[in-house]
This record gives C-alpha cells, sequence and structure tokens, in this order.
C-alpha cells in the first residue's frame, strides 16, 4: 500500500501513517500540506516520508493534497527541521508549524477544524504594475504620458499606484502608452509592512579596510568552494563594519546564485538593517518579524518559495524561511541571549543556524564585539574559523572608560547616589557641547519595589514569586513584570497595617524624572518595554537621529546595535545588577552588556566617554569591560568553565516542572529526577562518560503565575549520553499526571 509518514501539531514525538489514495499519489510528495482525519477532527499536517509499506491496522486515507505547485516544504528545510525536533526532544508537527506560511483562503475552504490563526483563511493584496517593453515610440511623446514612459524606463517594473501618487491622470496615461504597445499592465501580490513605507535611497558601497576585506574574501571563498559548509566567527569591536561585510556577503552568495538569510535579535534592530539592506539592494529583500499580518507574512514566504526574493532579514524565526537554494546564513549579535526560545519548541536560533547552513553546504556568519563563550570555543577548537576586525571602520577612537566606586563616591547635586558627581558633571558638559547622552539602567519602573519601614514587609505578587515594581505614571501602580499583574498603591501595609511605606531603588521612569528636573532644558526621553516595543522601538531612535533628543534612559534595549553618530556620553548607572543573577552566565552577560552599551558611545566625529558606576569595581568582568578587552575576558572565563565543568565544555539539559500545588510539583519534580538518576547510571554503564544530575530544587523564581516551579539540571560532557537520559525522562513525562506542566530544556540560556 502506498503510505504517507505524516507530522501532525499535536503534542507527540512521532508521525502518524496514513494511506495514499490513488487520486492523490502523483501529488503527495515529502513537504507537502496534507489534510488528515485525526479523530473527530480534520488536521492539516506535513508529508514527512512517503511510499510502499505494510499499513497499520485500521489505517485512514488521506483526504486531500493542499499543495498544488510544489511542497510547502523543500527537502532541505524538511531535513533541518526533523534534524531540530530531533536534538531538542519537541513534537515533530509543533516543529513543521515554524516554517508553514499562514493559510490561503482557498485551502481554507477544505477545512472544518485546523490549528492555523483563522478558519477563514487570508489572500494577498495585489496591485496593478505597468512595466515597460522594448518598442520604440514611433513619434516623441509629450506631456504625462513622455514623463511617465521615460520614469517606467528608468526605474523598471512600478506600481500603478505609484504613478498615480506622483501625475493625477496616470491611469489614463498608462492607458494610451499601453495601447501604443510602449508598457504593459499587471498585477503582482505585495506587503504592506510599513518597513517599505517610505523609499530607501540608494547607497554607495564604500572602500573597506584592510580586515574588513580579507574577513569578505575568506567568506567569498567558502561559499565558492565545493567542499562543504564552513562557519566563520566574526569579531568586530562595535563599529568596525560588521554590516558591511554582510553585505558584501550577500552579494557573493547572489554571484553563485545562493539565497541568504539574516538574522538580528529582536525587531528593534531591524528597521536600522532593514534601511541598510534597501539601500544596498532595494526592495528585493523580504522582511519576516513577529509584527507581520497574516497577509503580509503569507506575501513575503510566497516570494521567497518561489525565488522572486533571495534574501530574507528577521528575528529569530526567520530561520526557518523557505529561501531557495540557501547558501549564507548572519547571524549578527550572535551572543544575544534572545535568540533562545523560551516558550514551546526550545530551540537556540545561533546553534541552528549552523546546522542549516551545515545542512545545505552553505556558510554561517557568527557575528558580534562579544563573541559568546560557545562560538570562541567553536573557533579554538577549529570548528568555526575566527575573522577579526580590530578597528572602528571610520578610524575613529574607542570610547575612553571610566569606573565610579559608587563605595567611595558621593552624589551630584540631585542627591541621589546613582546619579554621582562625577557622571552629573560629564552630562553637563555634554549638553553644554551640544552632544547627547545615552544612560543605561536594567530597571523598569519608577522605583523597584515598596517596602513597609516599620515591619520591613515587601509588596509583592500574588501569584508570583517577586516584589511589585512601583510605576508613577498613569495611576501610580505596583505592577508584576512577569504575571502583568496590577494594583493601587496602597495606604498602608498589608501585614502590620503601618502607613510608613517607602520607595526602595531607582527605576528608569524615576531616572528620568530626576534627570528633567535636574536640567530642565535638556529633552529626556526613556526607551524600555512600558514606553516603546517592536517598530516603535525606532520611533524613539529616530527622535534620537534628527536630534531632538538630548538624553536618553533605557534598560538594555539602547545597549543594541545603534548607530547613534551624536551620542558621546555613555553612562552606566549600576553595573553591579546583572552580577547579581544566580546563573553561571552573569558574568558573562555582564560584560556583554557594558561593552555593547560603551560601544554606542564616539561612533560620530567626536570621540566618545563611558562612565560606569559600580560597588565592585574590582570584578573581572568590570575590570575587562573598562579596557575593552575581550580577550581576557574570554580567557579567564573559559577557564572557569573548563574548571567547573559548565558550557561550553558540557551540555546541559534542565527539566522544569510546574503545578498549582506545590506538593504535587515537588513529588513529580522528584519522580522525573530519579528516572534521570537511572537512566544515567544505565548509560554510564555502557560508556565510559558521565551524566551529573543537579536536584531536583525550587527554581530561582519559586512561584510564577500561581505555579510553584522545580527543576532538574542535568550535565554531561557526552553530548549522546545526555540525550539518552533526556529521553527517559521524556517517555517519563508522558506518566505524569496531565495538571503537572513539563518541559525539557536543551541547552537552557535562562535558568530563572
Amino acid at each position: 500500500m502506498l503510505l504517507a509518514h505524516v507530522a501532525l501539531p499535536v503534542p507527540m514525538a512521532h508521525t502518524f501513517s496514513y494511506e495514499i489514495p490513488a487520486r492523490l499519489a502523483g501529488r503527495t510528495r515529502q513537504g507537502t500540506r496534507v489534510l488528515c482525519s485525526f479523530g473527530s477532527r480534520r488536521l492539516v499536517g506535513v508529508v514527512v516520508t512517503a511510499g510502499e509499506g505494510e499499513p497499520p491496522p485500521k489505517v485512514k486515507p488521506l483526504l486531500d493534497v493542499l499543495d498544488t505547485d510544489e511542497p510547502a516544504l523543500t527537502d532541505e528545510l524538511l531535513a533541518f527541521l526533523r534534524d531540530l525536533s530531533g536534538y531538542y526532544l519537541a513534537p515533530i508537527g509543533e516543529v513543521m508549524r515554524l516554517a508553514l506560511p499562514p493559510i490561503e483562503r482557498a485551502v481554507a475552504r477544505a477545512l472544518e477544524d485546523s490549528l492555523f490563526e483563522t478558519k477563514k483563511g487570508i489572500s494577498a493584496r495585489r496591485v496593478q504594475t505597468v512595466a515597460p517593453t522594448e518598442k520604440l515610440e514611433e513619434s516623441a511623446l509629450g506631456g504625462q504620458a513622455g514623463a511617465i514612459l521615460a520614469h517606467v524606463r528608468a526605474v523598471g517594473e512600478t506600481s500603478l499606484v505609484d504613478l498615480e501618487n506622483r501625475w493625477k491622470s496616470a491611469r489614463a496615461a498608462v492607458k494610451k502608452l499601453a495601447q501604443l504597445g510602449l508598457v504593459t499592465t499587471g498585477s503582482r501580490e505585495v506587503q504592506a509592512d510599513s518597513f517599505f513605507a517610505s523609499p530607501a535611497p540608494r547607497d554607495t558601497p564604500p572602500e573597506l579596510t584592510p580586515p574588513q576585506a580579507s574577513a569578505v574574501e575568506a567568506i567569498a571563498t567558502a561559499l565558492a568552494s565545493t567542499s562543504g559548509a564552513a562557519t566563520f566567527a566574526l569579531h568586530g569591536v562595535t563599529g568596525s563594519g560588521k554590516t558591511e561585510v554582510y553585505l558584501r556577503a550577500i552579494v557573493a552568495a547572489r554571484q553563485q546564485k545562493k539565497g541568504s538569510i539574516v538574522l538580528v535579535p529582536e525587531i528593534a534592530l531591524t528597521p536600522q538593517l532593514v534601511a541598510r539592506f534597501r539601500a544596498r539592494f532595494g526592495d528585493d529583500v523580504a522582511v519576516l518579524h513577529s509584527g507581520l499580518l497574516p497577509r503580509e507574512r503569507l506575501v513575503m514566504w510566497k516570494r521567497l518559495r518561489t525565488g522572486e526574493l533571495d534574501v530574507a532579514i528577521g528575528a529569530r524565526s526567520a530561520l526557518f524561511a523557505p529561501v531557495r537554494d540557501l547558501g549564507l546564513i548572519v547571524v549578527d549579535e550572535e551572543h544575544d541571549p534572545s535568540f533562545k526560545q523560551e516558550e514551546g519548541i526550545r530551540y537556540h536560533a545561533r546553534d541552528m543556524a549552523i546546522l542549516r547552513a551545515h545542512r545545505a553546504a552553505g556558510v554561517c556568519i557568527l557575528g558580534s564585539a562579544t563573541l559568546s563563550l560557545e562560538t570562541e570555543h567553536l573557533s579554538r577548537t577549529n570548528k568555526a574559523t575566527k575573522l577579526v576586525l580590530p578597528d572602528r571602520a571610520r578610524a575613529q577612537p574607542m570610547p575612553a572608560v571610566e569606573i565610579v566606586d559608587l563605595r567611595r563616591m558621593g552624589p551630584g547635586p540631585t542627591g541621589d547616589k546613582r546619579i554621582s558627581l562625577p557622571l552629573h558633571r560629564a552630562i553637563e558638559r555634554t549638553l553644554a557641547a551640544r552632544e547627547q547622552v545615552i544612560l543605561f539602567l536594567n530597571r523598569r519602573g519608577f522605583s523597584p519595589a515598596v517596602r513597609c519601614e516599620a515591619c520591613g514587609e515587601l509588596c509583592s505578587c500574588p501569584s508570583c514569586s517577586v516584589a511589585l515594581t512601583f510605576h508613577k505614571r498613569h495611576g501610580e501602580r505596583l505592577r508584576c513584570h512577569y504575571c502583568d499583574f496590577e494594583t493601587l498603591l496602597p495606604d498602608n501595609c498589608a501585614k502590620c497595617k503601618s502607613p510608613a511605606l517607602a520607595l526602595e531603588g531607582l527605576g528608569t521612569e524615576k531616572l528620568e524624572e530626576t534627570l528633567a528636573t535636574a536640567f530642565p532644558e535638556a529633552k529626556v526621553a526613556r526607551l524600555d518595554r512600558d514606553v516603546a516595543s517592536g517598530r516603535t522601538v525606532d520611533t524613539v531612535l529616530g527622535r534620537m537621529r534628527a536630534r531632538e533628543i538630548d538624553i536618553l534612559v533605557g534598560t538594555q534595549m539602547v545597549t543594541k546595535g545603534h548607530d547613534l553618530p551624536h551620542v558621546t556620553l555613555v553612562g552606566v548607572i549600576n553595573a553591579d545588577a546583572a552580577l547579581s543573577l544566580p546563573d553561571f552566565r552573569a558574568a558573562e552577560r555582564a560584560f556583554h552588556l557594558l561593552v555593547q552599551v560603551a560601544g554606542r558611545a564616539g561612533r560620530g566625529d567626536v570621540p566618545g566617554r563611558v562612565l560606569i558606576q559600580t560597588y565592585t569595581p574590582e570584578h573581572p568582568a568590570i575590570v575587562h569591560a573598562l579596557r575593552h578587552d575581550v580577550n581576557a575576558f574570554l580567557e579567564l572565563e573559559l577557564a572557569d568553565r573548563r574548571e567547573l565543568g559548565y558550557p561550553p565544555f558540557s551540555r546541559v539539559g534542565l527539566i522544569r516542572v510546574d503545578h498549582p500545588d506545590e506538593a504535587t510539583a515537588r513529588e513529580a519534580c522528584a519522580m522525573l529526577a530519579n528516572v534521570a538518576r537511572d537512566a544515567a547510571e544505565a548509560a554510564a554503564r555502557e560508556g565510559p562518560g558521565r551524566v551529573a544530575i543537579l536536584g531536583p530544587a525550587p527554581a530561582p523564581l519559586a512561584r510564577l503565575r500561581q505555579r510553584f516551579r522545580f527543576r532538574v539540571m542535568l550535565r554531561s560532557s557526552d553530548r549522546a549520553m545526555l540525550r539518552q537520559t533526556l529521553l527517559a525522562v521524556a517517555r517519563a513525562a508522558r506518566s505524569v499526571e496531565r495538571t503537572v506542566r513539563t518541559a525539557i530544556d536543551i541547552d537552557p540560556v535562562q535558568l530563572l
């Protein structure tokens, strides 16, 4: 019997077998979407394999094949998704959904029940187009018809709407030109994405520095090679021109008729990168991000799948773009933890970018001013070739970095010790010179905590084991940044009824207010998730570039790769906050943040200056950030990780368990920990490796959204042995009570 093995969007690890009816035999290929009956529902799945086979009992037939022209998933992408599913122990059908397009209206009519965004489906928006022909006019054309013809010949195919925006009678003129055979009219699908709302003037590629030219040559050679995949670690100081290397690499890929994917950590970075790419390549790029409407996403997906576009840019989900003949994947700011998906399929886009490039026999570039320890380890073990851009591209000096020891330094005129006297004076001088300031504080809100001065009780979230943050604007409310619980600031302590409630600590909202009072003539703005998210981040940054803002206060949003040429002073309000987290990566993250935010200073013609305020100036992360000494920090941190047996010298798996009842969660976690120990002991009898089991123990955030959380950490230098142990845990988790939520996180980034 002809059988199709189908991945369905259900939380089960295996595929399901269906009979291929004779009427569908010619259309059922691997990678095609098919309609299947599953119990009482009809679901859309993806054919993983198809061929002759022994049918299982009571096998059902496929109902329909939904892809008429070619499979939704190419063989390359399908094989990659299967590998991803196996590595992260994730349900194969759920993984397939990561790469599937929104469902079209014509397809949706066949469905009674699906797991897609809408049962109605969507259809792409189309616009009328005008394109020149090769025919020459018999006599000179005057007026609007002549102007339109000249314009269309200069720019190529354009939309009729654009012509009507320039010439009032464009429609009549185009009709006349079409009758003369000088233009042809048609239609094409378009996106309404605001990234393409305004025209992008084309740029002229700058002359490369010698290190840039060397990096581009190495990448181009690898792209032209037939010897297989290659991975490059591109370490360039902030402002060294890494983006220009990416642009030249894409040109080299295009010369080899290969497509490219460019990944950025989050949508906040996408606008400026898209602007750079449009300036170089025009609108022949696809932008994929969470802000797209389903119709816009479908248009982008179809243009990539058909090969009309060969460059995709976006956040981590762009990794699954259906780029034809994929040859290049770029991961910009590869150190950023947001490349790790923390819910659902917990994949790491950086690691999977290497895998997908390898699967496609292509090139992967991992770029950053502060390479992650994992990427540095790849280069040291000859699994990646390191390329270095040691200097800024425009020959600007790196900013001078100074330490302000808060143990010895008093407050400035504001009276707040977090705005020390040296920082206050530095802000004054910068504003007097008509330059801009960025102040980094990774604490949202007005005050991070509210405490009773009589009994010491904190105002805490009723659903989470965290203090509530006081937000002064929008009604003086207390808010939980984990579950979004909100309440008004109480008049009295809930425990002792004392009215002596005090605001503790400093948040970005309070810092903004304090600075506005201290510097009344300066325009102060804030950039954090309370005031900006998604595309609105670029609105604030646009005001900075237009010099409408003098002082920008922000959380780690301001540390990203923004190019703000008039910023000459960067102040780090409290460098110790990132160092206090219960995580073996805390020092690395703190170092990354300090170096990245320091890199925002002095990117124009005026040298930059950075002030880092800290209570622990002797901490290695701060000492090495002071010197911009990335290599020295990497050496020290790698030595510590090697001694303790933490990544990159081992692999880690985290078992997370949560339940509304604390005892139930603890018992389930203890059971899974015992399963892990038994499996680890069995694996150890078969090989020389060892799996260390740590826990069970309460998670650092012991309660979240009314659920008690426990965890078990597994660590091993033998990946196969760790996988064998976690597979046993995954099988045992199926027998846990259904109200207990369990998750296995391979290579976790967040340990809270």
